[in-house]
């Protein structure tokens, strides 16, 4: 694995009116079912950050380290970037009073829902950030839970030395096949850990081909049943699981996302310059490359661009 990312190449372009007027560039690794490379883009070797791609992962590592929770929507919300819909913060109060805690616990920062239509919820109700409401509490819940059951310290329990992130490093630099590049700050506080584009998606394979009851199986099964607790009623992720049977899917911020199938591969994609809009175009055009079709993917093939309130363009992928 290389040192340092590279960049990728033009993997989408911007149409307006006819007109080509952008680009995004990014890189792309395509894994058939047995792992093995199959297709690819820019630079997928070199490390870079898969942010809450990195989710299931730190999952499976929770439930390694003892995390005790059996509800398979308990497991698929530790994974979540959640909308904060009412549903999903709910839950998470839910598992900290069960453990006798307060969202005070939590280490992630108040934030308003990342979700637009749960954020103009809150503001009309005149509610304002928590940290529940913050799309990562699912997750630092989660870490809060094992670290009890281990008997680890609360305090701190999201600085990289500490023994709850040494087992979450572990188990990401496991499932990728990786060592670790570099281990950073995410934007919820907790470590985010360095690795490459080929690596992520070699691990989201291993969770979709784990052999049933195994802590890998337990957390894609969890997320494939409950997608709209991973995401949100409107998630791209969410949508993607609900209409690709089989598919485990998560995204991440700064335009990365991974998704697995099943006897199909596999395949994690960053669009440099983060934006959000090329994700799934690009993410289409990679899976129709392993054989995958459903209608969701007909949606997402191209993002319209609106002028006047009307359609005159769209994102569509160039690779």
């Amino acid at each position: 694995m290389g040192k340092t990312y590279e960049g990728g190449v033009p993997l989408a372009e911007v149409v307006r009116s006819g007109f080509v007027e952008g680009f995004h560039r990014g890189s792309v690794a395509v894994l058939d079912a047995d792992g093995a490379p199959v297709a690819g883009a820019g630079d997928n070797t070199s490390p870079i950050f898969p942010r809450s791609s990195n989710k299931p992962m730190q999952a499976i590592g929770m439930l390694r380290a003892g995390l005790p929770l059996t509800e398979p929507a308990d497991l698929a919300l530790v994974a979540a970037s959640h909308a904060g819909e009412e549903f999903h913060v709910e839950r998470v109060t839910a598992l900290l009073r069960g453990a006798g805690l307060t969202e005070e616990a939590l280490h992630c920062p108040p934030d308003l829902p990342v979700g637009e239509a749960a954020r103009e919820a809150v503001l009309r109700a005149g509610g304002g950030p928590t940290r529940t409401l913050m799309n990562c509490s699912g997750k630092h819940t989660g870490m809060l839970l094992t670290c009890l059951a281990a008997g680890w310290p609360l305090d701190g329990y999201w600085r990289p030395a500490h023994p709850l992130q040494q087992r979450l490093a572990a188990a990401i630099e496991e499932l990728t096949g990786e060592r670790a590049a570099a281990v950073g700050v995410d934007g919820c506080g907790a470590p985010v850990l360095a690795v490459s584009l080929t690596g992520l998606a070699r691990a989201f394979l291993r969770l979709v081909t784990a052999e049933p009851g195994t802590v890998e199986r337990s957390v894609a099964d969890a997320m494939r049943a409950y997608p709209e607790l991973v995401g949100g009623t409107q998630a791209d992720d969410t949508r993607l699981m609900r209409g690709v049977p089989g598919l485990l899917a998560k995204v991440g911020a700064e335009g990365v996302i991974a998704a697995a199938v099943p006897g199909v591969g596999a395949v994690a994609l960053k669009i440099d310059d983060g934006a959000g809009r090329a994700r799934m175009p690009v993410l289409v055009s990679a899976l129709r490359r392993l054989g995958v079709d459903a209608p969701v993917l007909i949606e997402y093939a191209e993002l319209p661009l609106l002028g006047g309130g009307l359609p005159v363009g769209s994102v569509r992928p160039v690779w």
